[in-house]
């Protein structure tokens, strides 16, 4: 059996593979579309991230793939109704990475009120503002998730530990559910969301129905001082209306970890705004997320591959 993988994985995803198959590894072949259409012809499985673009030919061209491993959570780069058409199964990293991802939009929240990066930049410079550093509590400021799974579940864990109130938006979600009963989230609506919240986070797939969920009229509605923070998706913020929302001082800020084009034109006018902070793609990149990751991944490949029943199958 053939395995190809064409993104960053960690060495023990690797290890796991080679003990049953034949590994090709190569993190940088997502970004050569002719090279790539060429060696998934005969691959029994293709790992990928969120670069390669799994669609139409390249599933058409790999004849003998039987299962997709995504090394993470979001499935926007795979077309899942030819992989289901053509028999491939796509298996993913559930739920792996989002303590991660909880932490990071902690870390955010913790930047915005409490910037100490900032500040000793600033009295290396020789300064001594202490007002300007004043900051501010996240006891009492209410966070607002937009999507209840399993990550926004973790982050409302942490956020109330802190003493903030959490509420959250998903219209697929009942009373019932874990993150309302169990969790505490105040499920509301859409627009209560927006207006009542300090931080508002992301979390839910990009879709036909989520692309520019938030652009000018939701920017409108937020409090002057409230924080968005993307770990999701790149498209589901307007990304025009966000600068323009902050340069109005319609929000405060950003936390974008995710956007339209990765990596991002170091002449993109969202770079020009202080308020507006930038990551590559990290939110779920810790070395403990990604050895779960790949191990998960890894696996669930195998089990495929074996003839096996996988847990984490795309239905």
């Amino acid at each position: 059996m053939k395995v190809l993988i064409t993104e960053l994985i960690w060495p023990v995803g690797i290890d796991r593979l080679s003990s049953v198959a034949h590994v090709e590894y190569d993190p940088t072949l997502w970004n050569d579309r002719e090279a790539l259409l060429e060696k998934v012809k005969d691959v029994d499985a293709l790992i990928v991230r969120n670069q390669t673009r799994v669609d139409d030919i390249l599933l058409q061209s790999a004849k003998n793939l039987k299962v997709v491993g995504r090394l993470g959570v979001g499935l926007d780069n795979i077309d899942l109704k030819i992989a289901k058409l053509l028999k491939v199964d796509v298996v993913y990293g559930r739920n792996a990475n989002a303590i991660s991802v909880a932490e990071y939009v902690m870390s955010a929240m913790l930047e915005a009120n409490r910037p100490l990066f900032q500040a000793n930049q600033d009295v290396k410079k020789g300064n001594w503002d202490r007002k300007r550093f004043t900051g501010f509590e996240l006891y009492g400021k209410t966070l607002g998730v937009v999507g209840m799974g399993e990550i926004a579940h973790r982050l409302a864990k942490r956020a109330k530990a802190f003493g903030m109130h959490v509420v959250g938006y998903d219209p697929f979600m009942t009373p019932y559910d874990f993150p309302t009963a169990e969790t505490g989230i105040e499920a509301v609506s859409f627009s209560e969301l927006l207006s009542h919240s300090d931080f508002i986070s992301i979390h839910v797939p990009l879709t036909p129905q989520t692309r520019s969920m938030f652009s000018s009229d939701q920017f409108q509605m937020m409090k002057e001082t409230a924080y968005i923070i993307n770990t999701a998706r790149g498209g589901i913020i307007d990304e025009g209306a966000l600068l323009h929302a902050v340069n109005s001082n319609w929000i405060m800020g950003a936390f974008l970890d995710v956007l339209e084009q990765e990596p991002i034109d170091p002449n993109h006018p969202l770079l020009q705004n202080d308020n507006i902070v930038i990551t590559p793609h990290v939110a779920g990149l810790t070395d403990e997320s990604q050895v779960r990751t790949s191990i998960l991944v890894a696996e669930e490949v195998i089990k495929i591959l074996q003839g096996q029943s996988a847990l984490c199958v795309v239905r």
